[in-house]
């Protein structure tokens, strides 16, 4: 019976935290004459800091390339990737080697041309479209380790990159002038990187090719047991390629795909007409990507620590917001009460706007995160669960955790492992001093959409990896951030 009573309560008492917008019922008891339960709220303070991560994990399907100046610290944050292609499963040609037109002065299989194609993503690249950038595209010795890759992780100082293998610069903008502007404006044109792979390559074996895609394109007919799946495509014929901005500043690119393309002509057995055709395979999340950050830790730290009226939030791989919460006093104010509701809003500053070409736009999206939870969080690619993750969209100037997202839980799961700890070591919170810590964490998701109600959902959380900054409220003892708590219990 009481079980039921606590439900309904709890139902209330969601609906009252998600309404509710003011404090004037703080402290007050809403008493019922006919089911003898008692709700009370209470406010309690929380603090707040600045932390700065050493780098984030770093998920296959985010691919950032620039370098753009943040203007808040006045210094460069830098992104480059590495990626590898997946080759399906049996993949095959239609053209038998005999039909194939393409062929050198000694009749060799050639290949026309070989691309690998960038497509931009306009929603997450910023700054000056019409910079001109320069990068470098480098060819691996051998695959990448399989395992967990932080934003720190550095295909050049690992020793991954060939020693004279394939390696050629090139300079791009966002907007491509080798197209019209009649071609850059219809609706069917996605703007897209083209790296052209057309220059002699000599492979590891020392035999030397016209193009890469003649090396591609002769292996594929004289080893198809190299093209049989991602893995012996990866570890016999192209370990990956890392590509890396070398000069200019002011764009900072966001990649949706990368398509390797390798073209070729051949004739039809069936009306002797010649056509052109191409073997292509993408980069995708079944294989490695990998993004490597750049960015000035010492200038981060100074900017955290410059003003304690602020928090920060900042990507890619910048500064975190640390939450303190009050665990004990939420539960031994009301020792025998039931938690129904915790919830807390972290009001957001509006960013300072710099003469700039470009501004960096706040979070969308942040988690909240049991600090010590939060790195396998990320490596496991989970999901939030209301349990120890919780999940906000900004809304009305502040990340706000309250209603069907509020904290309640992970109040609830601090303070169990808090007593459970104490149970085996006496010693537990002295080396275990985040027990009651939790991480503000910006955050991209990856999300299902409904065919029948168009809505989305998020089906994995990962760290966003885009340029983004704001400032929190910070929470100090003399001017703390509020948490609103909602009890329950039996009149006796």
């Amino acid at each position: 019976m009481k079980f039921k009573y606590l439900l309904a309560i709890a139902c209330f008492a969601m609906a009252f935290s998600a309404c509710d917008e003011g404090t004037d019922n703080i402290g007050m008891s809403l008493t019922s004459s006919n089911d003898d339960i008692m709700v009370s709220t209470q406010e309690f303070n929380v603090l707040t800091q600045s932390y700065l991560p050493d780098s984030v994990y770093t998920y296959n399907n985010e691919l950032y390339l620039g370098r753009i100046t943040d203007p808040e610290t006045n210094t460069t944050v830098a992104s480059s990737f590495m990626m590898q292609f997946n080759m399906m499963e049996e993949t095959h040609l239609y053209e038998e080697a005999s039909t194939i037109t393409s062929r050198d002065a000694e009749g060799k299989i050639v290949a026309d041309s070989c691309v690998i194609f960038l497509y931009f993503d306009k929603t997450k690249t910023i700054g000056d479209t019409t910079t001109a950038m320069k990068l470098r595209i480098s060819e691996l010795d051998h695959p990448v380790a399989d395992g967990i890759h932080y934003s720190s992780f550095d295909p050049v100082k690992a020793g991954y990159i060939r020693e004279n293998g394939l390696s050629l610069s090139q300079v791009f903008a966002y907007q491509d002038m080798t197209y019209t502007d009649s071609a850059r404006n219809e609706s069917s044109f996605e703007p897209h990187l083209s790296i052209r792979l057309n220059a002699p390559y000599t492979d590891k074996n020392g035999v030397s090719y016209n193009n890469y895609g003649t090396y591609i394109l002769r292996n594929y007919y004289e080893h198809p047991e190299y093209f049989r799946n991602s893995y012996a495509f990866i570890h016999q014929m192209c370990p990956g390629f890392y590509v890396e901005c070398t000069d200019g500043e002011g764009l900072m690119s966001y990649f949706t795909t990368a398509m390797f393309c390798v073209y070729y002509s051949y004739k039809d057995t069936d009306d002797n007409e010649e056509y052109t055709s191409f073997l292509v395979t993408a980069s995708t999340n079944e294989v490695l990507q990998t993004i490597t950050v750049k960015n000035n830790k010492a200038a981060l730290k100074s900017l955290a620590e410059a003003n304690n009226a602020y928090t920060y939030l900042k990507t890619p791989a910048g500064i975190f917001t640390e939450v303190t919460l009050p665990v004990d006093e939420i539960k031994s104010t009301h020792p025998n009460d039931s938690l129904i509701s915790v919830s807390v809003d972290f009001p957001r500053y509006n960013n300072v706007e710099p003469v700039t070409k470009y501004t960096f736009s706040a979070p969308k999206k942040v988690m909240l995160i049991q600090k010590d939870s939060a790195n396998v969080f990320f490596e496991k690619n989970r999901n939030y669960d209301n349990k120890y993750a919780f999940y906000s969209v900004l809304a009305k100037n502040a990340y706000s955790f309250t209603g069907s997202n509020d904290i309640n839980n992970l109040i609830i799961k601090m303070y169990n492992d808090r007593n459970e700890g104490l149970k085996r070591d006496p010693n537990w919170v002295e080396k275990h001093p985040d027990w009651n810590k939790a991480l503000l964490i910006p955050v991209s998701d990856y999300s299902i959409t409904s065919t029948s109600s168009s809505t989305s959902t998020p089906i994995a959380l990962v760290n966003e990896m885009g340029v983004t900054t704001t400032r929190l409220k910070r929470g100090t003892p003399e001017d703390p951030i509020k948490l609103r708590v909602i009890y329950a219990k039996f009149n006796k």
